[in-house]
């Protein structure tokens, strides 16, 4: 079918009831430019006031109910055509009209769905469609709102390839050649019987045929028929993390002249997808391995919010994410709770990145008020085919995840659940395998505090308590709970039906399970950030055990401060783990929500063995004494900075990081002293001395000799601001955005962490303001502000192009002169993410 973008000329509003309409209560659309998120638009507020989403779990954001609509025109010749509208993604409730008809719906925000719309559409005159979504107390984080994701407007004639309907597998593979399967369903919605021919061609990267292969298939009316095609690609070129090979194949129907309505020699349709030639095999002894080599998965879980985009899902924004996340040591993510949007799946298929999709947070038991388990009884497997039909293709798609931290798995009829979702699942991929993130201490949450059971504290009070606040309460003893007999009783069936063990903060399971289930492999799903250490060694010593993931690899919008650094008072005797109004972000991830990396992400690089320098964090000396108190999700007080002004002879603990015997530190050349580090003392180390501006320098030894070293420097003189952009050039279509990063620095480039101010942005040309913030974990400033102020020296700008030409971005700040940069908008000829083919 042609493919057509159909993101422009929208208008939205916060939906009114008709009846507040007639009595007065206007509120006008404005225009808006799909993908758009309306809740990052939205005030937040503090409870107590408006009805929020969820207090913290939302960063305070209200929920609401919101409309959008589109006028089109539809060209007469169209008429007899099939059309179809694809939604990629609408959170949530969402329910389409198309010229005031009722013509569908789709409660879950994160499948991809189509409406039917020829039989609605008025030809050659203007059309309306519009759209309604809803949310409120629906989600454990930040959801945000609206059509957040791309739309697309599908024509075809009434013989077809269906939508989604050709996927490609590779199951046998070696060095001399590859089989290729190919099956294609084409779909008749004439009257009569039509046979067409199949023509299939594979490409590779150079464009060149290497493989082709022509089917004729006979379709009944209204009967569906799928052709299966063996192709065989010589000396392929496999695909893996490390060399990202991908493939072409396109798929024609020609019609072969039979039926009297039909044409002879035409193109009826056309279809290409990208693919890979990969294996993947598991067993206990090996663990996985793609394409022969065992794979260890150092894995991040994701939430799919763009930071300062808020939910808004832009192709070029979800391929940065994977980039720097690989660029940090991570060669795996899970999506977390909810299917990976297309463009981060093109991503991964192209950077390497392998994925874990995962399906749902909740099933038939709820954990919010109004949450998907209220839909999951009926549209479940309408979901989870959904989910299947946009990842069969992604060579990066190792693994489906069916649950996070479902309470069921811990009863029968949960398990009876997991059976019957994982078989969905292998009905519709049998390529791929099957996990389900159990959390054991939630899977026998009945039973804590029961005559002869374990008890349980309460799990804390205040705004945001839930499961983050019980298994950051429980630390250590949540672990021995994951590894008690009762959890191994309760949980044996839900493990049971599936091909990968997934496990959430249970790595006292991981020697266990060898001998308790000697069948069993197990994957840390999730797993605090600060005991990578440990994990990441626990996984190197058992093969069963296929990797860890992180929670999270990129921090997010909502859960507000599980990762906040906190320090014990007379008033707050024990850590809270729910900040208070204004606070914005979770707080705990490797890289902060502008992308820029954090001590932790340093660490787990050297913890990987990726990283053979040492890395240098200072504890903000303000805080210097006091206890400590972070859950188990905050990485210390720390930043990569040695400019500290106001606390000149004051006491400075100093981090460093490395794998190595030993590290030097040296503060303006004169040393501080040798201390043993690597892996036997957690891969770190501390310091103390009085500060004093100059240049530490860590030179960590191995033997004797020298293996690595870095430097930290004070920033000094006046304050400069600096303004780069991540790409000098961009597509005017696609998705594509540009990244301007502002720095606050000295006149030689060191970063300024401590002269944060306001920054003020004019831009002009072909493009726009997105959005504009900074990591300031608890900032009442907006995303769509042209003033912001900076954090640690830091903010990030978003501008989305309007068509070819120039953007111009002019930045400003009190006391620094200013700075202009500019990037170039190329015109492209076709939208960078369509297929768009004209059969005519």
């Amino acid at each position: 079918m042609i493919r057509t973008p159909f993101n422009d000329d929208w208008e939205t509003r916060p939906k009114v009831s008709p009846f507040a309409e007639l009595s007065g209560a206007k509120v006008p659309f404005r225009p808006v430019t799909l993908p758009h998120d309306a809740m990052i638009e939205r005030e937040r507020t503090a409870p107590g006031g408006e009805v929020t989403m969820e207090g913290g779990a939302g960063a305070y954001f209200p929920g609401g109910t919101y409309e959008y609509r589109k006028t089109f025109t539809v060209p007469e010749e169209l008429r007899g055509r099939r059309i179809l509208f694809e939604f990629e993604g609408v959170h949530r409730d969402a329910v389409v009209f198309i010229n005031g008809d009722y013509a569908g719906q789709r409660p879950y925000g994160y499948s991809h769905f189509h409406i039917d719309a020829d039989r609605f559409l008025r030809f050659g005159e203007a059309n309306e469609i519009r759209v309604e979504a809803r949310t409120h107390r629906d989600s454990r984080w930040y959801t945000g709102a609206g059509i957040y994701r791309d739309t697309w407007m599908l024509v075809g004639e009434v013989v077809r390839i269906a939508p989604d309907g050709v996927r490609v597998s590779t199951p046998d593979i070696d060095t001399g050649r590859a089989v290729v399967e190919i099956a294609t369903r084409v779909e008749n919605d004439s009257t009569a019987i039509r046979t067409v021919d199949v023509v299939t061609d594979i490409r590779d990267a150079d464009a060149g045929v290497v493989a082709s292969d022509v089917s004729k298939v006979t379709v009944l009316p209204g009967e569906p028929a799928t052709v299966r095609q063996r192709l065989y690609v010589r000396a392929p070129l496999v695909w893996s993390p490390d060399t990202p090979a991908l493939y072409a194949a396109t798929v024609t129907l020609k019609d072969t002249g039979s039926g009297a309505d039909s044409n002879a020699d035409v193109d009826v349709d056309v279809e290409t997808v990208a693919f890979g030639i990969r294996s993947l095999s598991l067993d206990p002894e090996n663990g996985l391995r793609i394409n022969g080599e065992t794979v260890k998965l150092r894995g991040a879980c994701v939430h799919h919010d763009n930071g300062v985009l808020g939910a808004a899902t832009y192709a070029r924004a979800e391929e940065r994410r994977v980039r720097l996340l690989k660029d940090a040591g991570f060669n795996a993510i899970r999506m977390s709770h909810n299917p990976m949007s297309k463009p981060m799946l093109d991503a991964c298929d192209r950077l390497g990145m392998l994925v874990v999709d995962e399906s749902f947070d909740v099933w038939t038991s709820g954990k919010s008020e109004f949450d998907y388990s209220l839909d999951f009884p009926e549209w479940w497997e309408r979901d989870i085919e959904a989910m299947v039909a946009k990842d069969f293709n992604h060579p990066s798609v190792i693994m489906y995840s069916i649950g996070n931290e479902i309470p069921e798995t811990g009863s029968p009829s949960g398990a009876a659940w997991g059976r019957k979702l994982a078989g969905k699942v292998r009905s519709l991929d049998h390529t791929r395998y099957v996990t389900n993130a159990v959390n054991g201490l939630l899977a026998v949450m009945s039973e804590l505090g029961k005559p002869g059971g374990q008890s349980q504290e309460n799990p804390g009070d205040g705004e945001g308590a839930g499961i983050n606040t019980l298994m950051a309460d429980a630390g250590d003893m949540m672990n021995a709970i994951s590894a008690s007999g009762l959890v191994t009783e309760r949980t044996a069936e839900s493990f049971a039906v599936l091909d990968v063990a997934g496990m959430n903060y249970a790595e006292a399971r991981y020697a266990l399970d060898r001998d308790l289930f000697p069948n069993r492999i197990i994957l840390g799903t999730e797993t605090f950030p600060t005991r990578i250490d440990g994990n990441w060694r626990l996984v190197g010593q058992h093969a069963h055990v296929i990797g860890d993931f992180t929670w999270t690899g990129w921090d997010y919008l909502g859960e507000v401060g599980i990762g906040r650094p906190q320090y014990l008072t007379p008033e707050t005797p024990r850590p809270s783990h729910s900040a208070p109004y204004p606070y914005l972000l979770a707080g705990c991830g490797d890289l902060d929500i502008t992308g820029h990396r954090r001590p932790a992400s340093y660490y787990r690089e050297i913890v990987f063995g990726l990283r053979a320098e040492p890395y240098i964090a200072v504890r903000r000396p303000e805080h210097h004494g006091k206890t400590w108190a972070g859950t188990p999700w905050a990485w210390s007080d720390t930043i990569s900075s040695w400019t500290w002004p106001g606390f000149e002879g004051a006491p400075a603990t100093i981090e460093v990081y490395g794998d190595a015997d030993e590290v030097e530190l040296l503060l303006d050349g004169s040393s501080l002293g040798r201390r043993p580090v690597g892996a036997d003392h957690r891969f770190r180390t501390e310091f103390e001395t009085p500060y004093e501006p100059g240049e530490l320098l860590a030179i960590t030894y191995r033997d004797g000799t020298e293996t690595g070293r870095t430097t930290l420097r004070s920033a000094t003189g006046p304050v400069r601001l600096r303004a780069e952009t991540d790409r000098p050039a961009i597509a005017a279509h696609g998705g594509d955005l540009a990244y301007i990063t502002l720095t606050l620095t000295d006149p030689d480039g060191t970063l300024h962490t401590a002269a944060d101010r306001p920054v003020r942005l004019e831009v002009t040309g072909s493009g726009v303001l997105l959005g504009f913030g900074s990591a300031d974990p608890a900032s009442t400033e907006r995303f769509d502000a042209t003033e912001r102020r900076t954090y640690e020296g830091r903010a990030l700008a978003v501008l989305r192009p309007t068509g070819p030409g120039r953007i111009s971005l002019l930045a400003s700040a009190p006391d620094c002169d200013p700075v202009e940069v500019d990037v170039s908008v190329a015109a492209a000829s076709d939208d960078i993410r369509a297929t768009v083919i004209n059969p005519e």
